[in-house]
This record gives structure tokens, sequence and C-alpha cells, in this order.
């Protein structure tokens, strides 16, 4: 496996970042897995994300692994109609008011009327 100097890693290997990347992760494989999307279009779509993101000059260290992941998982979403980009705007917007308000060091959650 490459190694990227900025990619966080235990004795064991690469590890995620923040609970988020993980989530996104698991989310991925959640929806494969239901049936959702091949993996090889899951592939396709992470690659082409990494692709923007180089010409946009992201160096690829690393560190920005999950970012793209995360642009793949909401391409993807709208591409097979699992979402709409009004529903991915207002969980966005509902996540960022989240972390405003949550005090440092606590997890930041939804409610569940959100």
């Amino acid at each position: 496996m490459q190694k990227f100097p900025h990619q966080p890693q235990d004795e064991e290997g690469p590890v995620f970042n923040a609970p988020w990347e993980a989530q996104a992760f698991a989310l991925v494989l959640a929806l494969h897995e239901k049936g959702l999307f091949s993996w090889q279009e899951w592939a396709a779509t992470l690659g082409d994300e990494i692709v923007v993101a180089h010409a946009a000059g992201d160096p690829d260290l690393g560190n920005t692994y999950y970012e793209h992941w995360l642009a793949a998982l909401e391409t993807i979403s709208l591409k097979n109609n699992l979402s709409s980009a009004v529903e991915l705007d207002r969980r966005k917007s509902q996540w960022y008011a989240a972390y405003l308000s949550t005090p440092h060091g606590k997890p930041i959650e939804l409610s569940a009327g959100d």
C-alpha cells in the first residue's frame, strides 16, 4: 500500500482521522450491500472525485481522502436518486448548525426531529 505522509496510522496500518470518516466509509459499504450501486460504479465515482480534487490542487498527501470519499458519496447519491440536492443541502445545514452549537470536546449530534 502506498504511504501518504499525512495519513494517520497505528501499528496495524491506516486509521480514520475522525468519526465522520468511519461513518462515511460504513455508509458506502451499507448502501453497496443493499445493491444500490455496484462496487465498480463506486470506484469510478470516487476516482472521478479524486481527479477533480487533483486538478483543483489537492497534493494527495492522504489527509483529504475521506473528503473525496464524501464527495463521491454525495455524487452517487444524487446520480442514483438516493437523495436530492435539496435534502443534501438541508442535512449539511443541520449538521453545521449542530456543530456551531456543540461545546468543544462534545460529540456533535442531531436531534431525532432533525
